[in-house]
């Protein structure tokens, strides 16, 4: 038997600890070189640990859920073994034995659908004393109207020879579907279902508290013509996409000008460090992301010496990777500044929380034509609404107001950017 040992990645400084999303193996069962065998959740991303060595899956040494650090042994895999039966026995699920089995088929029972359970109260019945046949011994309301009958045949079988039917079964409203895995009883038909934070989406509550608790948060507003930036768009759209193979969107635009204006005003992408000021001679823009396991936000790096192309191009390998829960941590690591757009699920306005240790943040919203005065007339305009939250500790209003102002003119005049003016 050679057994190799099946480890956690090296989780940055910043990670305690990750948990163990699920196997996709079961001991005794084949495994090739480098195939995923099990994905690691992290507080930031969420890692696939791809298998050392071919050969069989031995042991595994941790169960779905549970938590593990760095370099820890997870799982063993024999490289000399067939795939039939696995030599190591699993440690984590020992098998039942026949007496517990009627236990855990009641306990399960113990768990009545909502109609059921309002038909057990009216008749005075515990849920335990009615076996289940709905999923998982769950008790129906057929269960139920059953043991009633049953019961009431039973009373009546020594004073007549007749059958007694039933009574008459009191009005039920129609039952909600269930909740797949409940983890508190179900009470009437308003059932509700108790599901733990994912490691990401504590995190994310944890960060922004911090942000909320720790900065002097004030947000500053302002409009932008964008006719300017669709009139361009329109213009090159076609040219840009056939050469670069990627679509001009409206980000490349607000990243552009979000550096034009912290150049203009490198307090706003400074950072706060006890009681120092960090300035930072590096353009770092974190672009918020929404995923299916919560909101995260990578970062492009150096953008000053990006072109429009290459920040498209970033944008859209972040999106692709945010989908497929492929991130790794450098893409997380790191950011001077960040970008929100909001406007991609149709807000109009909104007060972004900075994301720390950064000390300002974009929020961009939905472009919607509205009427704004020009040289006295009234005419529409495809306007958006921009909003800049800056912690207040190093930032006044007059840098914080001045450095929207500049992202504003840019996207306004975009041949601004071009000339640095």
């Amino acid at each position: 038997m050679a057994i190799v040992e099946v480890k956690v990645p090296q989780l940055s400084e910043s990670v305690a600890e990750a948990t163990l999303l699920q196997w996709k193996k079961k001991p005794g069962e084949a495994v090739a070189l480098d195939e995923i065998l099990v994905e690691i959740e992290t507080d930031k991303v969420v890692l696939e640990v791809p298998a050392p060595a071919a050969g069989v899956m031995a042991q595994l040494v941790k169960n779905d859920g549970d938590s593990c650090t760095s370099d820890e042994v997870i799982a063993k895999i024999d490289t000399e073994a067939s795939a039939q039966v696995s030599p190591l026995e699993i440690k984590p699920v020992p098998a039942p034995s026949p007496a517990a089995a009627p236990a855990a088929a009641a306990g399960k029972g113990d768990v009545a659908m909502p109609a059921a359970a309002k038909l057990l109260a009216e008749n005075n019945l515990s849920a335990s004393s009615v076996p289940g046949t709905g999923k998982d011994g769950r008790v129906t309301k057929g269960d139920v109207l059953g043991a009633l009958e049953g019961g009431a045949k039973a009373a009546a079988a020594p004073a007549a020879p007749k059958a007694v039917s039933a009574p008459a079964a009191p009005a039920v409203a129609k039952p909600l579907p269930a909740v797949a895995a409940p983890t508190i009883q179900q009470l009437g038909d308003r059932p509700e279902q108790r599901v733990p934070m994912s490691r990401l989406r504590a995190r994310i509550a944890e960060r922004l508290l911090q942000s909320q608790a720790t900065n002097a948060i004030l947000t500053t507003f302002n409009e932008v013509n964008m006719a300017p930036v669709m009139d361009m768009r329109k213009k090159f759209q076609e040219k840009f996409e056939k050469e670069h193979g990627v679509k001009l969107g409206f980000m490349s635009f607000f990243v552009k000008a979000a550096v034009h204006a912290l150049k203009k005003y490198p307090i706003v992408n400074a950072s706060v460090d006890g009681n120092d000021i960090v300035y930072h001679g590096y353009f770092d823009i974190g672009i918020a992301v929404g995923s299916p396991r919560g909101l995260v936000v990578p970062v492009l790096r150096n953008v000053d010496q990006m072109t429009f192309a290459d920040i498209e191009k970033k944008i859209a390998e972040f999106g692709a990777k945010a989908r497929d829960g492929k991130l790794s941590l450098d893409d997380l690591t790191g950011g001077t500044f960040s970008i929100s757009n909001g406007g991609t699920f149709g807000s109009m306005l909104s007060t972004p929380i900075i994301n720390p240790p950064q000390s300002a943040i974009l929020g961009v919203h939905a472009t919607k034509d509205r009427a704004v005065v020009e040289n006295g007339q009234v005419v529409v305009r495809p306007m958006n609404y921009l909003a800049m939250s800056y912690d207040h500790r190093i930032i006044d209003g007059r840098e914080a107001v001045l450095a929207l102002v500049a992202m504003k003119e840019a996207l306004e005049d975009p041949a601004r950017l071009l000339f640095d003016i």
